[in-house]
């Protein structure tokens, strides 16, 4: 088994409990190591000792219902939580107004590709429903995200075999590069978008 910290042993000591729950708990916006809990238990059960079927469907189901409960903290009064308090945490009634008119237009694709970027993975659920996206829409695309995002990781895990110790420690480490890219193109992509209104307006 591997050793590890307090998350590591959830998995090692509980299985598909302890998969289910740091993968749920951090959809709905609670910080725990979901995706490290995936590639663990996938590296169990290159071993053996756990089913890979059976942690990618723990893992799926948990992701889905656990952003499915982020919505729904979302929708029945994220809103006018963010409303009041947002400005804390610089998340003013104007830029609130922008993040509900980007959701508008792009909602579904954030929703699926917003598994992969940390930060987003954690509020995807609860931004969606405070920006009022359909349930149906949400649901199907938050499903295939999670799918992906499952198929990923347990493949990475299962295959890393005796190494997913030293995966595991440089997880964490490389996400940030990830992070890091997603916003760059992002920003690059949003440049290339105002340049074009700019130049339809010219």
């Amino acid at each position: 088994m591997i050793s590890g910290g307090t998350f590591t042993n959830l998995v090692a000591q509980y299985g598909y409990p302890g998969i289910a729950l740091l993968v749920g708990v951090e959809s709905f916006g609670v910080p725990a190591p979901g995706q490290t809990a995936i590639i663990l238990g996938a590296g169990y059960a290159a071993h053996g000792e756990l089913a890979v079927l059976g942690v990618a469907v723990t893992a799926f189901l948990a992701a889905v219902i656990g952003d499915s409960i982020g919505y729904l903290i979302g929708r029945s009064g994220g809103r006018r939580i963010i409303l009041r308090y947002g400005r804390y945490v610089h998340l003013t009634p104007e830029r609130f107004g922008r993040l509900e008119a980007v959701m508008h237009r792009h909602g579904p694709k954030l929703v699926a590709v917003a598994r992969f970027v940390e930060g987003l993975r954690q509020f995807n659920g609860i931004i969606a429903g405070a920006t009022g996206m359909p349930w149906r829409r949400f649901v199907l695309y938050n499903a295939l995200g999670a799918a992906l995002w499952v198929a990923v990781w347990v493949t990475a895990g299962y295959f890393a075999g005796d190494h997913i110790r030293a995966i595991v420690a440089n997880l964490h480490r490389f996400q940030w590069y990830v992070v890091a890219a997603a916003l760059v193109l992002a920003l690059a992509y949003l440049g290339w978008r105002w340049s074009r209104r700019l130049a339809r307006r010219g």
